[in-house]
């Protein structure tokens, strides 16, 4: 079924509504999201299997906007408060960002937690305090920085804020593929969690393995018979080493200067 998908502004989600010849990407537009009025913004068409969808109310006006922006001030101001009231209950979660629908109706509380928490009493203080409907929402750490939103440790905001909406799975193997020191600090982005970017260029550096010699492993070049003492998979080259009585001689070769044996090729898998 072709649907619209719109990435709402208050929610680490993604919705579905109708295709609407009327409405194109970028188009922000204001959903009747489960009987809360939300605003979005259209973000591609695509192919869904029963997707379950929203209504589109109208295109979003100037108006709209002003009141999102206003919107998010006030849910950023009720955070200190909110999470206050969850320390005073010992709740084991975190409280990451506030968010409201449109009209304020709703207030959403995103959380992080490890094991599974009773929020009743909460949602009854808060409910009583803020005269709203109360939606606990809990979330991945991934999730928090794409609403938030981070520096990476490549200089830009974070990838998942910019455009991901969809979280790949990331793997520790895919930083062995690309030969990354398996420190968190170079592996780990600003959620805690392995970096989406590790997933980019993995088909690649996958690939590399197959082709490429292990470490340590003889070869043969134009030169004579030596052994790789490293590899380059963005240059293509392999570096042999030749010994001969006491001294050792180093060269560089392109890869398809290389012999290798198949049962030496450097296959993880």
């Amino acid at each position: 079924m072709q649907v619209m998908e719109i990435v709402l502004f208050n929610s680490p989600m993604s919705v579905y509504s109708k295709k609407d010849d009327n409405f194109k990407r970028g188009d922000r537009v204001v959903v009747n999201n489960n009987g809360s009025t939300e605003l979005g913004v259209v973000k591609n068409t695509l192919e869904v299997t029963k997707p379950e969808l929203v209504e589109i109310l109208r295109a979003a006006t100037k108006e709209d906007n002003l009141t999102r922006c206003e919107n998010c001030k006030y849910a950023r101001s009720l955070l200190p408060e909110i999470k206050k009231e969850a320390e005073k209950l010992g709740l084991g979660m975190k409280v990451g960002f506030i968010s409201t629908n449109l009209d304020r109706s709703k207030l959403t509380v995103n959380y992080t937690a490890d094991e599974r928490v009773d929020f009743r009493e909460l949602i009854k203080i808060l409910g009583s305090k803020y005269k709203s409907r109360i939606e606990m929402r809990q979330i991945g750490n991934r999730d928090e920085t794409k609403v938030i939103g981070a520096i990476g440790i490549c200089g830009r905001e974070t990838c998942c804020k910019l455009y991901l909406n969809d979280f790949d799975k990331v793997s520790i193997k895919m930083a062995k593929n690309q030969n990354i020191a398996l420190n968190p600090t170079r592996i780990n982005g600003m959620c805690g969690r392995l970096l989406c970017c590790l997933k980019y260029e993995d088909d690649f550096y996958a690939d590399m393995q197959k082709k490429m010699p292990k470490i340590n492993s003889t070869v043969t070049t134009p030169d004579g018979v030596g052994i790789v003492s490293a590899t380059d998979f963005l240059k293509e080259t392999v570096t042999v080493n030749f010994t001969k009585d006491d001294s050792t001689e180093q060269k560089v070769y392109p890869l398809a200067d290389i012999k290798i044996e198949k049962s030496k090729r450097n296959n993880n898998n």
